[in-house]
C-alpha cells in the first residue's frame, strides 16, 4: 500500500479504543445529554479528545470545532466567513484541494471575487504573491500547508504574519501536515485550520476546524439545528469517531517525528531506484516537500497504464478527490508540466505500516514495468 496520502488505515490502538464508545456495555450516550451519567461520560470523552487535538496545534481546546472532515471544515471556514463579511475578495491558489477550489467557484457565482495564485515549479506560493494580490476588499486568504499531490510545503508562518498585520483572515488546509510537521497555531497566529482524521490513522467521517478565539471570527454555520460546537456546527456528536481522532492525534504527537525520519529514509530508497530509469521527472522537491509524498513523471508512459501494470501496488496518479476524472492532474499542470508529463505521473506515499522491503520492491518493479511499456 503506497497511497497513504489518499487515506490511512485506522491504527489498531485507535480502533480498540473506539469500540468502547458504541455498544451497550460501553460509553454510547449522547454528549449533549446532561441529565445522566451516560451523557456525562460521553461528554467527558469528547472534551478529552478536544484536548488531544488541541495539543498538536498548541491551541485552546475551546478552539476545536468538530466537523465531518477537512472538506466540511474548508467549506465552513470560507463560506461561513463569506456570509458574515461585507467584503468580497478571496485569495487562494490554482492547486488547492477541490474542497477549497470548488467552494471558491461557488462563491464566485454569488458575486465574490477570487484571485488564484500561480504556484512556482515546486508547488509553493510566496508571501510576496499574497501581498501583491491583497486589496481593501480581501477578507480571507486560504492556502494549504502541504500539497496533497506534491507534498510541497508552503511558508505559512510568513503568510500568517502578513495577513495578521493587514487584518485579513488566514485559513490553512492542514489535512496533509497535521501531526506530521509542526503547526503552532498560537505562535504562528493562524486564524483557521482544517484537519481530517483519516489522514492520521483515525476514522473517516470526522475532522476539525480550528478557529482562533483571539481572531474574533464570526462564522455563519452551514448546518443548523441545536447550536452545538459553540454555535458553529449543529448535530449530535459522534463520540466514537471523536475519540478516534483524539487518540490518533495523541499517537501522532508521540510518534510523528519518528515516522517523519522513517519516511525520509524510504524516500531516498525509492528515489535511488527510480533515478536509474531514464527520462523521468521528480515533481516533489526534496527540500521543500514532506518526505512521505513522492510524485514522479515517467515520460512516454501513461500513468493509468503504468498503474494497471503495477497491479499488486496501490498507488495514485493524482489526488483521490480527482480519481473519477480521466484528465491530467490540474496540480501538475498548475506547476507548469505539459499534458504529457502530467499524464505520466504517479504519486507514491508512505505511512506508518510501510516496510523497507516493500519500498525496495516497488522501486525495482516500477523500473522493470516502465522499461517494458516503453519497449512495446
Amino acid at each position: 500500500y503506497m497511497d497513504y496520502a489518499a487515506t490511512t488505515p485506522i491504527d489498531g490502538r485507535v480502533l480498540k479504543l473506539m469500540s468502547r464508545y458504541m455498544g451497550i456495555e460501553g460509553v454510547f450516550g449522547n454528549p449533549a445529554s446532561r441529565t445522566h451519567e451516560f451523557g456525562w461520560l460521553a461528554e467527558e470523552a469528547v472534551e478529552n479528545a478536544r484536548v488531544q487535538v488541541a495539543k498538536i496545534l498548541n491551541a485552546d481546546p475551546r478552539e476545536i470545532v468538530w466537523t465531518s472532515g477537512a472538506t466540511e471544515s474548508d467549506n465552513l471556514a470560507i463560506k461561513g466567513l463569506a456570509e458574515k463579511t461585507d467584503k468580497n475578495h478571496i485569495i487562494t491558489s490554482k492547486i488547492e484541494h477541490k474542497a477549497v477550489l470548488d467552494t471558491c467557484r461557488f462563491l464566485e457565482e454569488k458575486g465574490f471575487q477570487v484571485t488564484y495564485l500561480q504556484p512556482d515549479s515546486k508547488g509553493c506560493c510566496s508571501a510576496d504573491q499574497v501581498l501583491k494580490s491583497l486589496t481593501k476588499d480581501t477578507f480571507i486568504v486560504s492556502l494549504m500547508h502541504v500539497n496533497n499531490e506534491l507534498g510541497a510545503v508552503n511558508d505559512i508562518e510568513t503568510i500568517a504574519k502578513l495577513c495578521s498585520e493587514r487584518g485579513v483572515i488566514f485559513h490553512v488546509d492542514a489535512a496533509q501536515s497535521f501531526g506530521k510537521i509542526p503547526i503552532d497555531a498560537r505562535k504562528l497566529g493562524i486564524d483557521m485550520i482544517s484537519v481530517s482524521a483519516h489522514k492520521i490513522y483515525g476514522p473517516k467521517g470526522i475532522g476539525v476546524l480550528f478557529v482562533n478565539r483571539e481572531s474574533n471570527i464570526g462564522l455563519q454555520p452551514m448546518i443548523h439545528g441545536g447550536g452545538h460546537e459553540f454555535g458553529m456546527r449543529s448535530g449530535t456528536l459522534a463520540t466514537h469517531q471523536i475519540v478516534g481522532i483524539g487518540e490518533a492525534s495523541e499517537l501522532m504527537f508521540q510518534e510523528g517525528e519518528k515516522d517523519f525520519e522513517e519516511h525520509l529514509r524510504f524516500r531516498e530508497i525509492l528515489l535511488s531506484s527510480l533515478k536509474q530509469i531514464p527520462d523521468i521527472r521528480i515533481n516533489s522537491d526534496s527540500e521543500r516537500s514532506i518526505p512521505s509524498i513522492v510524485n514522479v513523471s515517467f515520460a512516454y508512459v501513461n500513468g493509468e497504464t503504468l498503474m494497471s501494470a503495477l497491479d499488486n501496488v496501490a498507488l495514485s496518479s493524482g489526488s483521490a478527490c480527482n480519481s473519477e476524472l480521466v484528465e491530467p492532474s490540474y496540480v501538475l499542470k498548475g506547476i507548469g508540466l505539459s499534458d504529457e508529463l502530467a499524464d505520466s505521473a504517479l504519486r507514491f506515499s508512505f505511512g506508518r505500516y510501510t516496510k523497507e522491503e516493500e519500498v525496495r520492491a516497488v522501486g525495482k518493479q516500477v523500473a522493470k514495468v516502465v522499461g517494458a511499456l516503453r519497449n512495446t
